[in-house]
């Protein structure tokens, strides 16, 4: 897609949503309620701009944690790029600049047919609409010898920030010489998509830079692909020493293919994909031992990212299916299941969209715009969204990305089917730019949803 296309198509989104934006709205008394259930990126980030979209209306936003810890960048945490306090953001700019309420606190229940949030602080909140971001949990329950207690202490996920990725930084920095790092992604569909291949790359590194050059890093996977794979395998190649398994061979060109390298003494990474035995079926915290669909793999240190649902609130009250996704109305994201009730970001159901931070700021500034039509009465406008999701290679001057755009066909959220990586003969300054953009990238995205 060349930009004047793409300035098309986004434009096109601009002046549906504008002509809402600059509608009057009637007063109504007392003025609309939103209550907003999270204060991740996405309940920040609609916030913030209903806020500026219809001033006058109260939103609330319920969040028990005085500050942010951004998931996405994190696990450079891990690996001494930059420090955990790096990764914590404040809601004061919500607060005084916007005029977002925030109540800090645990809630409790839904009353959905009185249209009320209890909190476990004893309040009991009103709302007009109800907006439910509340990000992922984890299903410890889908490997055998997983628990939520492990993953706090000899085998910690570090997939939603906090003290976890700590843990596992210090079980990095006290490895052996040499070691064997096995690193479990989990199934589809989860947060941050290239994560897990981010993270490899940068344990690599890391172990490279030590001396260990005959260390391991072992990711068992139980897919075929992941978003970014076409980039990502490709520098690996050029960077590690990386042999590309015979099953990804059709994510290439034949004439791709013959340029890739195979090497004779392979580096530190290793992907046993899903249909080479790479699903994970148990793993022994006491003998760090991890056993897949292709055999046991003995390790000195274990990240395994268990499968992911809805954040518990979400599964708790009603608003998740069998799935343990929650299902919305794509164009306004609705539920099904309850009336009035909007959920967005990771724990909801759309389409083609990924679940990844930049989404959920998608979604939620379309949903500002839908929520002002919707209390005024008016109908919803036609949505366009927008994803892009950044990688490291694990060289931190390495990037790639992917680059897309959604529109709704029919009632689903379907990508606009164009180029949305790195070309395979992209450049070492290409490759270099886009790991500069991620890192511009992450503040400015950051200050988009929190400031």
């Amino acid at each position: 897609m060349n930009r004047r296309d793409f300035l098309k198509i986004l434009g096109a989104g601009t002046a549906a949503g504008t002509s809402t934006l600059a509608a009057p709205l009637a007063r109504a008394e007392p003025a609309p309620r939103v209550v907003i259930v999270g204060g991740g990126v996405g309940g920040a980030t609609t916030a913030k701009y209903l806020k500026l979209y219809a001033p006058h209306v109260n939103v609330t936003i319920i969040e028990p944690k005085r500050e942010y810890q951004r998931p996405y960048g994190s696990s450079e945490v891990i690996t001494g790029q930059i420090e955990l306090e790096d990764i914590v953001i404040s809601y004061d700019d919500l607060k005084t600049r916007h005029g977002v309420e925030f109540v800090h606190d645990t809630v409790e229940a839904i009353d959905f047919e009185a249209k009320q949030v209890r909190t476990a602080g004893g309040q009991r909140l009103g709302y007009d609409r109800l907006v439910v971001s509340p990000g992922v949990s984890f299903d410890f329950e889908a490997i055998d010898g997983l628990n939520a207690e492990l993953a706090e202490t000899r085998l910690p996920h570090a997939w939603d920030a906090g003290d976890q990725l700590l843990v596992l930084k210090e079980q990095l920095e006290s490895l052996p010489e040499n070691p064997t790092v096995v690193i479990g992604p989990p199934p589809n569909p989860y947060r941050c998509p290239p994560g897990p291949y981010e993270r490899a790359g940068l344990i690599a590194q890391w172990l490279l830079d030590r001396g260990d050059t005959q260390a391991r890093v072992v990711i068992l996977d139980p897919k075929n692909g992941f978003t970014t794979d076409y980039t990502m395998l490709h520098a690996w190649n050029d960077l590690y020493d990386f042999n590309i398994p015979e099953p990804a061979r059709s994510k290439y060109s034949d004439e791709e293919w013959a340029q890739l390298t195979v090497h004779d003494n392979p580096g530190p990474i290793e992907w046993v994909m899903g249909d080479m035995g790479g699903r994970i079926l148990s793993v022994d915290a006491e003998t760090m031992t991890v056993e897949a669909e292709a055999g046991s793999f003995q390790a000195d240190l274990i990240n395994i990212i268990p499968p992911l649902k809805a954040g518990r609130i979400a599964i708790d009250q009603d608003l998740a299916d069998d799935s343990g996704w929650c299902p919305v109305d794509q164009r306004t994201f609705e539920s099904t299941r309850h009336a009035d009730v909007h959920v967005i970001g990771d724990a909801c159901i759309a389409g083609a969209m990924p679940k990844s931070g930049y989404a959920a700021n998608s979604q939620a500034k379309v949903l500002a715009i839908q929520l002002k039509a919707l209390l005024a009465g008016n109908d919803p406008v036609e949505p366009v969204f927008q994803n892009t999701c950044y990688a490291l290679a694990g060289n931190t001057e390495v990037g790639m990305f992917v680059a897309d755009v959604f529109r709704l066909d029919g009632d689903t959220i379907a990508r606009v089917d164009e180029q949305r990586y790195l070309p395979f003969d992209a450049t070492e300054t290409e490759y270099r730019l886009a790991a500069l953009y991620q890192h511009n990238w992450m503040k400015a995205f950051t200050e988009d949803c929190f400031s």
